[in-house]
């Protein structure tokens, strides 16, 4: 039997309002609330993120608050740090690399909805049902990369390692690996050199 989830990964349109699916979000919703409901240095904080994200290194730490939509199809890996306002919207897989950096209010939006309206809002699924729906091609961040304050990753979309997002960009398209990006849309602007070097600040 073909479940939603296995809809969303196979890359079909998908009923997001199902109860399958709503009581996914829901776990990780729960949890996204106690979380921001407790104080920074509230050593039962971090440790909750283990208890609906996919996966995550051993070393992270979101400032919080933070909201994940399904956060079981999101995997993080080592070293991660979110600023304020973290918003994932899981709905498609999200993978995120090692040693990335989120500014305050980034928003990763891993989902989409038809252009045409009668597939997005009036959609009647194979068992008779009438529902609004979704499709999700995932959301890949490369290691080391940095996006900054209010950057927005829209649905299927590949930010390759080391790069690093202007605050403000709306990413819309593949963003190559080592190289600054900004913009609305979001256009490589650049590569990153060593004419870049900060070093000399110490």
């Amino acid at each position: 039997m073909t479940t939603e989830e296995d809809r969303i990964f196979a890359g079909r349109l998908f009923d997001a309002r199902s109860k399958e699916l709503r009581d996914l979000k829901h776990k990780a919703h729960a949890l996204c609330r106690r979380f921001n409901e407790l104080d920074e240095y509230d050593e039962a904080r971090l440790p909750l993120i283990r208890e609906f994200i996919g996966s995550i290194g051993a070393k992270y730490y979101f400032q919080g608050p933070v909201q994940f939509n399904y956060g079981c199809h999101t995997r993080i890996g080592e070293n991660f740090f979110a600023n304020f306002n973290t918003t994932i919207l899981d709905d498609g897989r999200v993978d995120i690399g090692d040693d990335v950096m989120l500014g305050p209010n980034v928003s990763l939006m891993a989902t989409s909805h038809p252009l045409i309206a009668d597939e997005r809002v009036r959609l009647r699924y194979p068992d008779g049902h009438v529902s609004m729906s979704e499709y999700a091609r995932g959301i890949r961040i490369g290691n080391e990369a940095w996006l900054g304050c209010g950057v927005i990753v829209c649905d299927g979309v590949r930010i390759g390692d080391g790069a690093v997002i202007g605050a403000g960009s709306v990413v819309t398209r593949d963003i190559p690996a080592g190289y600054v990006a900004y913009g609305n849309p979001c256009k490589p602007v650049r590569p990153i050199t060593e004419k870049d070097s900060m070093l000399g600040l110490l």
